[in-house]
């Protein structure tokens, strides 16, 4: 439950600069994953989004690793349920 919240937590301060980092990614490809998966993991690894690599994506909050990837999904879910609502 601790995890939960603090996930829900995490998302409620989602940075502007990730937000925006998933956004770019699923107007370039759609938001049908994996195919968005392997866009972000493509455009952090030519950093084509404001310079962003892997590592600062992390930083931000967004892993791309493999182990992560229900977290990652999750975070893209809530994205788009948000930006739809706005």
């Amino acid at each position: 439950m601790i995890l939960a919240l603090f996930f829900i937590s995490t998302m409620n301060y989602l940075t502007p600069e990730l937000r925006d980092f998933i956004l770019f990614c699923v107007e370039r490809r759609g938001a049908d994953w994996p195919i968005l998966y392997d866009e972000m993991a493509l455009v952090a690894g030519q950093r084509l989004f404001k310079g962003l690599g892997r590592d600062e994506l992390e930083q931000l909050g967004l892993s791309l690793a493999l182990d992560s990837i229900d977290r990652t999904l999750e975070l893209v879910r809530w994205v788009m349920a948000q930006s739809r609502n706005s």
